[in-house]
């Protein structure tokens, strides 16, 4: 490695920007002279030397999205390889976020800048073919389900698996027990998603949900749970809400979140982290028509939450595109309130899912990994 040791790591979405942050913190902890360029969101910033550019809060996501911004995407690739010719960083590591990091990897591959992707896309689900690519722009591939290392090894990938990186963040489940009666004081959490887009179309939506909640179960009690990039004021606004209606949370630790009783909540890593949290849900998920046409086309799975895909059956309900309407879907939800051996099977099912994903600690057992081949390579 040169003399000044510098790793560029990317990350283009926020549940990524989590998983890149403690791979850092990692990194940092076991190899404290190594510099840490960046390019993603407010926490991957936090740890950074030098943070390149914000893709969380200025990326798209959504084949339409991606369009509309293209002078963004040409002027940040410029970025990125003028970066990689003028530093020469010893290692780039790109987590998920396929479309843009495919990219990265290519620059990364003319420079002879050795590369590794942590937290591999899920190419299971639709885009196969992409592993090959991966395999080849890549030393090592870091899968986060146990399956996803025989689709790269197929390729002749160097494909690793220490497990889901969520069990270095989510702690382990309460015990809850079923609340009986109309009385019930029934904690209903919110989960409208971290894009912009996601949180425009569906915060009315699942606020509406609750409002019918609240006709059956006077006692119940709304939480809305926000990522930092949108403000109490733009959520207020979208859902119609007051202050007393819904209490807005902002947490790491999940404290809050393991006492919810029920999550209405958008598809995503929010699912699986739910599930290993044992919290029951259903699952909404609405984008624009162009969006949903072409992923129509090219989807391979039968659901669309982590949890129905793993469980290769549906144990949550998934409400998507037209069929999203806070009528269905708090009719569902009140059958599972309702009763109490749906309710429980569904608690039993989703924490058995845990036993499945591996054990901790992924980050710092992938960070000492690549600092290993980094070694090995210079």
């Amino acid at each position: 490695m040169a003399s000044e040791k510098r790793i560029l790591v990317v990350a283009g979405d926020i549940s990524g920007d989590v998983h890149a942050a403690n791979l850092i913190s990692a990194i940092k902890t076991l190899a404290p002279e190594i510099k840490i360029d960046t390019i993603g969101g407010l926490r991957m910033k936090a740890l950074s030397d030098n943070y390149l550019y914000d893709l969380i809060t200025k990326g798209a996501a959504g084949f339409d999205a991606v369009i509309k911004k293209f002078p963004t995407w040409l002027n940040l690739y410029k970025l990125v390889k003028n970066y990689l010719k003028g530093t020469k960083p010893s290692a780039v590591i790109t987590v998920d976020f396929y479309g843009f990091n495919h990219q990265i990897l290519k620059l990364a591959e003319a420079e002879n800048i050795p590369a590794y992707y942590y937290v591999c896309p899920q190419v299971w689900a639709s885009r196969r073919y992409r592993a090959k690519e991966i395999v080849r722009l890549t030393r090592k591939q870091f899968v986060i389900f146990p399956f996803e290392a025989d689709i790269y090894k197929e390729y002749g990938g160097n494909p690793v698996f220490f497990g889901n990186p969520l069990l270095d963040t989510v702690p382990e489940p309460f015990e809850i027990s079923y609340k009986k009666g109309k009385d019930a004081a029934w904690n209903f959490g919110l989960m409208v998603g971290s894009r912009p887009a996601e949180i425009e179309k569906h915060s009315k939506i699942f606020f509406d949900v609750f409002k019918e909640i609240k006709k059956v179960y006077k006692n119940a009690k709304c939480f809305m749970f926000a990522v930092p990039e949108v403000t109490d004021e733009k959520l207020y606004q979208l859902t119609g809400a007051s202050k007393e209606e819904m209490q807005i949370v902002r947490e790491k630790d999940f404290k809050i979140r393991r006492t919810m009783d029920f999550v209405l909540t958008c598809s995503g890593t929010a699912t699986l982290e739910n599930a290993l949290l044992g919290l029951p849900m259903s699952v909404v998920y609405k984008t624009s028509f162009i969006t949903y046409a072409i992923v129509r086309m090219i989807i391979k799975v039968r659901f669309i939450s982590l949890v129905n895909i793993l469980s290769n059956k549906e144990v949550v309900r998934e409400f998507i595109q037209q069929d999203v309407n806070p009528e269905a879907i708090s009719k569902e939800i009140l059958g599972i309130l309702g009763d109490e051996t749906k309710y429980l099977n569904m608690r039993k099912t989703m924490l058995e899912l845990r036993n499945k994903l591996g054990a901790p600690p992924v980050a710092k057992q992938s960070a000492q990994v690549i600092l290993e081949d980094l070694c090995k390579t210079n």
